[in-house]
């Protein structure tokens, strides 16, 4: 048996591997930080039929260590089509194993979202009418950071930003920015048209490339987590950051989404602004329209289950939704998908995984066109 991880987003390291049906693995830190729980590794010379287990054994100590409860390992055969393995937590160590149909399989914590295809994201999405390179940041070893426009009708004038994968391990977010990029290419789609023909878009797909290639789960090269880094941005732990706060200086921000994922929750939510000191009955009125449209259109979405909600005056403004939020008076989401499954519309096999955050994109932009002639 072969297991290994040297690989994008790749993260395992192999403690005892003696016997094949029974390997101690453990989780790698960030670079520079104490935050773990991502993993993703690939296993070759297995035995098709026979039983194969693997024990994570630190995962007690990972950076949510109550989330292991309820969750189920991914899996595939292929790196294409992944499913969910059995899996339980018990003493701090997370088991799950399987009979495998192949010689081989890879595991890790959530569907990945790859560089290469992030890659050929960028390209699709360029050769779509009206999308436009608009500007390009740098990470911290060098990656780039692309920020697309859409802009499609010259009379637009509202400006609707989505940044994802602030934090890298939470791949959901990027797999949420291709539904975004695949609505784009419907050339039929009338109610995309009338959002277009008053907002420009503006899309990062991934925040941290340098966090999601080295297989970090919370931040940067630095070690900083890039979302709690708003009111504290720099050239040398956050350029990131510094990147996207620039370009909506320039720009302007009339709606704010900034697209992750939620180890411990069970479902999809998103948290506002309640808690910053600008926060407005207007706004209030904003942020339960736009909830309210989203269960009403049948996306898999709910509004009874997340983070409790900050005291008014509360907020914490490092956070980037509520730091844009209260520059820009505007409305500004936290979206957050689970790294389990969606409890309200649940999916055994699959657990919620790339296409769920797919098709939530697309009814989030349909959304969006319903709300865009009111934010201002």
């Amino acid at each position: 048996m072969k297991i290994s991880s040297d690989f994008d987003s790749g993260n395992i390291l192999v403690q005892d591997a003696s016997d094949p049906h029974k390997v101690l693995l453990a989780m790698r830190k960030d670079l520079n930080s104490d935050h773990f729980q991502w993993f993703h590794f690939h296993v070759e010379g297995l035995t098709p039929g026979a039983r194969h287990d693997f024990s994570i054994t630190n995962a007690g100590q990972s950076a949510y260590s109550h989330a292991w409860t309820g969750y189920n390992a991914a899996a595939s055969y292929d790196q294409q089509t992944w499913f969910r393995v059995p899996s339980r937590f018990e003493n701090g160590v997370l088991h799950f194993g399987l009979e495998p149909e192949q010689a081989q399989i890879w595991f890790a914590y959530f569907e990945p979202y790859s560089r290469a295809r992030h890659a050929a994201l960028i390209e699709q999405a360029l050769a779509l009418p009206g999308v436009e390179l608009h500007a390009c940041g740098r990470s911290l070893e060098g990656r780039d950071i692309e920020l697309l426009r859409v802009h499609r009708h010259g009379g637009a004038t509202r400006k609707v930003w989505i940044i994802a994968q602030q934090h890298p391990g939470e791949h959901m977010a990027e797999w949420f920015m291709e539904g975004i990029v695949r609505r784009l290419g419907d050339a039929s789609d009338g109610e995309l048209d009338a959002l277009l023909q008053q907002a420009d878009l503006y899309l990062v797909p991934n925040m941290n490339p340098d966090g999601a290639f080295r297989g970090h789960l919370r931040t940067n090269a630095a070690g900083q987590d890039l979302n709690r880094a708003w009111q504290s941005a720099s050239a040398e732990r956050s350029p990131e950051v510094l990147f996207v706060q620039q370009a909506m200086r320039e720009v302007g921000v009339d709606l704010f989404l900034d697209i992750h994922g939620d180890e411990e929750i069970p479902h999809v939510f998103t948290a506002g602004c309640e808690g910053n000191p600008g926060f407005t009955p207007r706004l209030e009125a904003l942020e339960t329209e736009f909830r309210q449209r989203l269960v009403d259109c049948g996306a898999e979405f709910q509004t009874r289950f997340g983070y409790p909600r900050s005291a008014p005056g509360q907020a914490n403004l490092n956070l980037a939704c509520n730091a844009v939020g209260q520059e820009f008076d505007c409305l500004s989401f936290t979206l957050e998908m689970p790294f389990k499954d969606h409890d309200d519309t649940p999916n055994p096999t699959t657990g919620w995984n790339g296409q769920r955050s797919k098709k939530l994109a697309a009814d989030m932009l349909g959304v969006i066109g319903q709300m865009v002639d009111r934010l201002r």
